[in-house]
């Protein structure tokens, strides 16, 4: 049986998975990367990983596909010191695994994986012009135009969580107002503790995490409602960009955005209705990642098959 090798790269986690070509994980490997020792001895494991998974199945591997954050260079296969891993400085990952495994070898930052993963196996499957957005830890796109991953000149397009959306307003992406600001779960926590003098009633302790907040609301706290509402409100604004310039025909939105999209949406809806042009709001749907909270375990492996094809 042909087979992928997926390898996603984290500052808290590494997980190495061995799947068929159809997109059904066989087995999957994770452990913690412990950053602070350095990228040696995590890629001593990430081999050890990848190696005794091969061994244990009988499989015929055809490429890896490798998924990291940014700054990194996929052309040249390089990792180049992303927040998550200052240790992890010009790393050849490619070149350390191609020349191991004999096969053809990717790499792309996890928004592009994410976004591939959607195109070949999730909710952008059949479509050729779709944006993944992340709303977790932090907040970046994938962008596939006409059927093509997207990475502009120097391999930065897509860092939506950068722009500013508001003057003021919660701190992401090192800037106030920004769309990760926002649109993430750091953000949802300091537009909390920001809102509360305004709630006495919550039951939120302080500093909540994105989860706390959804388990509040789902129990219709008004803070955790009225914090969701408020980032609905800015993702909306943050879309209307999106879809004005680059008219998807779907925006698709992981992580948090898959767990408390009855909360968000209603507010991103009627924000978006009002900011975009209704030519390019008409023809795009927004709706969350169709792998649901799986997508990180099939974004590295879908670096590896749409480079294949």
């Amino acid at each position: 049986m042909d087979a992928y090798l997926g390898i996603d790269i984290g500052g808290t986690k590494c997980a190495v998975s061995l799947a068929s070509v159809t997109a059904e994980i066989i087995e999957k490997v994770v452990f913690a990367t412990e950053e602070s020792q350095g990228p040696g001895q995590a890629i001593q494991r990430l081999r050890a990983a990848a190696d005794g998974l091969i061994q244990k199945h009988p499989v015929n591997l055809i490429a890896i596909g490798l998924a990291c954050g940014s700054p990194l260079d996929p052309v040249r296969g390089v990792i180049q010191s992303p927040p998550n891993l200052p240790s992890w400085k010009d790393v050849e990952i490619v070149k350390i695994f191609k020349e191991h495994f004999k096969v053809p070898t990717f790499l792309d930052n996890d928004a592009n994986a994410g976004a591939l993963a959607e195109y070949a196996y999730g909710a952008g499957k059949g479509l050729r012009n779709i944006i993944f957005i992340t709303f977790g830890t932090g907040c970046g796109s994938g962008l596939v135009l006409d059927g093509k991953i997207y990475r502009g000149t120097n391999c930065y397009a897509g860092e939506i969580g950068h722009l500013r959306l508001a003057e003021d307003g919660p701190l992401g992406y090192h800037k106030r107002g920004s769309f990760e600001g926002f649109c993430s779960g750091p953000g949802l926590t300091q537009m909390a503790d920001s809102m509360r003098p305004d709630f006495n009633d919550t039951c939120l302790a302080k500093s909540p995490t994105a989860a706390d907040i959804g388990a509040a609301a789902a129990n219709r706290d008004r803070l955790a409602l009225a914090v969701f509402e408020r980032s609905g409100e800015y993702l909306g604004r943050g879309l209307a960009i999106l879809l004005d310039v680059l008219n998807p025909e779907r925006v698709i939105i992981g992580s948090i955005f898959v767990r408390c999209e009855k909360f968000i949406r209603p507010s991103m809806e009627r924000v978006l209705k009002n900011e975009a042009l209704s030519y390019t709001y008409e023809v795009c749907s927004i709706v969350p990642a169709g792998l649901g909270e799986a997508v990180g375990d099939y974004a590295a492996f879908a670096v590896a098959h749409c480079s294949l094809h």
